[in-house]
């Protein structure tokens, strides 16, 4: 026994804790005969916190009558250890009557001095026949037990869920955000540099068959810019040439005009070409800097919006992808949206493996009826698994398929498989073959749950270089 515990007969003080026991809001209209029972059974013990008074993998000794003070319940989930619920006066909790647990789920620990009676493991399965009335508060006490670790449970894996979005939208929203950056930043130089230019253009005396063909020349390239995407080898040939061509036209004003400004906007040498044909001299030079002036700004511009314009869809996607702003009822579902959004979410931590990750859905698929943002999370958990299985260069691939009144939803990779003898394992709680930190083992049976509250069923099946989970649900 415990130097933090101090044990003594239930029957010191019969009359005190008799009281204690019918003031207790477990066991209130409970007979005075069968709390004379427990008081016979039980030992009533102090504690003072740090006390743990069960273990996780443990035998549960007994059942704990929580007459003052505070215990806390904790479960190891993911590495860490994560206080579930407390227990205070009024409280009970341990064994209960009828009760399949037979080992702790977690750590019970004394947080404030306690007083607890304590009815053996033994005596506990006497209950039901000795005292009735107490067995039947005790059932109810079980089932808001198991009510708020399930509720507890799916609370934790709707915020590993929120996690891995909000990592994978980090990620997703990185790129557009630096682009947009980046071109606004470059707008102001390459305003002053365009002004400069116009001025240049308007002084040079031009007249209506010279400005046509500079017209000609500008929508030439601004068309080249919207379209054409050089890659690093093509541009620096690009470049070169021009380089050359300038060179061959007395045109060396680098600080003004140079090949790297012309090969960014869109200009080749059959446009360059088709302007020396009409100018020469001042002119081609003014008309040369206002061109690529015109289309740097306009391709700055067209950036920006791609940057914002994608931004704006990954927003979009994470709104479908919960469900915001929609009551939580059973809908009409469109399954092909809500997967398309989830791998426009995941899509980041495919890339970071070098992973293929795809979807194969016909047009008009049926929708089923269900809770939209709670078959997102079944999608958001099956696609993270399925990356985090696949080895770099990997293949996800996530099938839609209607199959009569059903459609089956498949997630399929080609990591190394599910041994047969975890297999059976995979939807238990907490149950993961992720390191320690990695998994909090959740994640199936919150997915199995969720499948099962929205009508379907999930299976699986497993062989090394090809794992499938299939979810099959009702057509709307």
């Amino acid at each position: 026994m415990s130097d933090a515990q101090a044990q003594a007969p239930a029957t010191d003080d019969d009359a005190g804790l008799l009281a204690r026991l019918a003031a207790h809001r477990a066991l209130a209209g409970v007979p005075r005969a069968e709390l004379e029972w427990l008081i016979a059974h039980g030992t009533l013990e102090q504690s003072e916190p740090g006390r743990m008074v069960a273990r996780k993998g443990e035998l549960v000794d007994g059942l704990f009558i929580i007459l003052a003070g505070r215990v806390a319940h904790y479960n190891e989930q993911g590495g860490n250890w994560r206080k579930v619920m407390d227990w205070r006066e009024g409280d009970v909790t341990g064994q209960l009557p009828f009760s399949r647990m037979t080992t702790a789920p977690g750590n019970s620990v004394i947080e404030e001095r306690s007083d607890v009676l304590r009815i053996a493991r033994t005596d506990v399965a006497l209950l039901p026949a000795e005292c009735p009335h107490v067995t039947a508060s005790l059932v109810h006490v079980m089932l808001d037990r198991a009510r708020t670790f399930k509720m507890s449970d799916l609370q934790l894996e709707k915020m590993a869920s929120l996690g891995k979005l909000a990592a994978g939208l980090a990620h997703e929203l990185n790129n557009p955000a630096s682009a947009a950056v980046r071109g606004a930043q470059l707008v102001p130089e390459a305003l002053t540099k365009s002004d400069d230019a116009a001025r240049a253009l308007g002084a040079a005396s031009l007249d209506a068959r010279e400005l046509s063909v500079i017209d000609r020349t500008r929508a030439a390239c601004l068309a080249a810019t919207a379209t054409c995407v050089l890659s690093p080898l093509e541009r620096s040939d690009r470049e070169e040439s021009i380089a050359a061509w300038l060179a061959d036209h007395d045109i060396d004003d680098v600080d003004e005009l140079d090949a790297a400004s012309l090969a960014d906007a869109g200009v080749t040498l059959d446009t360059l070409n088709e302007l020396a044909a009409a100018l020469a001299g001042e002119k081609l030079s003014a008309s040369l800097r206002w061109v690529a002036a015109e289309s740097i700004i306009r391709a700055l511009a067209r950036d920006i919006e791609r940057a914002a314009s994608r931004m704006a869809t990954l927003v979009s996607a994470v709104k479908g992808l919960t469900y915001m702003d929609r009551a939580t009822v059973p809908e009409p579902v469109d399954l092909v949206k809500g997967l398309t959004d989830t791998l426009a979410v995941l899509g980041s931590k495919a890339r970071g493996k070098s992973a293929s990750l795809s979807i194969d859905a016909p047009e008009n698929v049926p929708r089923v009826r269900g809770f939209g943002g709670e078959l997102n999370q079944v999608w958001v958990n099956l696609v993270d698994n399925a990356l985090d299985a696949v080895s770099d260069g990997g293949r996800v691939t996530v099938t839609v398929r209607a199959n009569g009144s059903t459609v089956e939803v498949r997630v399929i990779d080609d990591g190394p498989g599910i041994p047969v003898e975890l297999r059976r394992q995979i939807f238990d709680p907490f149950f993961t073959t992720k390191p320690v930190g990695q998994g909090t083992g959740l994640g199936l049976d919150i997915v199995r749950h969720l499948v099962d509250r929205n009508e379907g069923r999930i299976d699986v099946e497993s062989e090394p270089g090809r794992t499938e989970f299939r979810v099959t649900l009702r057509a709307s």
